[in-house]
């Protein structure tokens, strides 16, 4: 089993490492599902980590369907990864009918090439999984990251299962949503998948000892702006570890 862990710091790239993950999926503002990191956090992270680092490649939260503006940033931004040193890129797009929007994936996929690129949970809200599944096969999309087309993996394993045996190793399906300890083993045995994506968080206390309760400096953390979420390396272990 390959396990990636979902991360938005350094730090989180270095607890994965030492919690035994063989990769990671570095983002930006997990609390939107993932947008793209700076610049350099994906230097610092691809220089200080050992497992591979997947670069999400998303310009925003919301929908999957972008302007021209916004694929020509994806654009610069694969090329940021792949300067940074990055083994791959995470993205995804939709048309408005919920059909993968194919031409401008096959510009992103030849773009980010040699990297591997994975097709994230954008998949999860398509139309047809089983025709969204061939036309991602026919662009040579390495991974696709879903879970199953429902709000979880583990409620998503019918569909999940079902992809993997139609993909049949043309293309890697991972597992993805609402993946931790508790879940992991039942996910693992009804899908077949060989590849899991988690984040493996816990809240940390902020060291400021002076605290200002009334004012936010945005909505992602309210009503607390001193308590955040990281990755912690014992966790990690404790989700790899329930598959034994």
């Amino acid at each position: 089993m390959i396990f990636e862990v979902c991360i938005d710091s350094v730090e989180g790239a270095l607890a994965a490492r030492q919690g035994g993950a063989q990769r990671v999926e570095l983002c930006d503002s997990l609390v939107e599902g993932g947008t793209t990191p700076s610049y350099g956090m994906i230097e610092l992270t691809c220089r200080s980590a050992s497992p591979d680092v997947n670069v999400m490649i998303r310009p925003r939260g919301g929908d999957f369907v972008y302007s021209d503006l916004e694929l020509d940033v994806m654009k610069l931004d694969i090329q940021a990864a792949k300067k940074s040193g990055a083994k791959g890129v995470v993205f995804g797009l939709l048309k408005p009918d919920g059909r993968i929007d194919k031409s401008r994936t096959r510009e992103l996929i030849e773009l980010a090439r040699p990297l591997s690129v994975t097709f994230h949970r954008a998949f999860d809200l398509c139309a047809d999984p089983a025709e969204a599944l061939e036309d991602l096969i026919g662009l040579g999309v390495d991974r696709l990251l879903t879970s199953g087309q429902k709000a979880d993996a583990l409620k998503g394993t019918a569909c999940i299962k079902a992809l993997v045996e139609q993909a049949r190793g043309r293309i890697i399906i991972m597992a993805g949503g609402g993946v931790n300890e508790h879940t992991l083993p039942q996910i693992a045995f009804q899908t077949g998948v060989n590849e899991v994506h988690f984040a493996a968080r816990l809240p940390v206390e902020s060291p400021m000892q002076f605290k200002v309760q009334d004012v936010h400096m945005g909505k992602a953390y309210q009503p607390d702006e001193y308590l955040r979420k990281i990755t912690d390396t014992e966790r990690v272990k404790t989700v790899i570890q329930s598959l034994n």
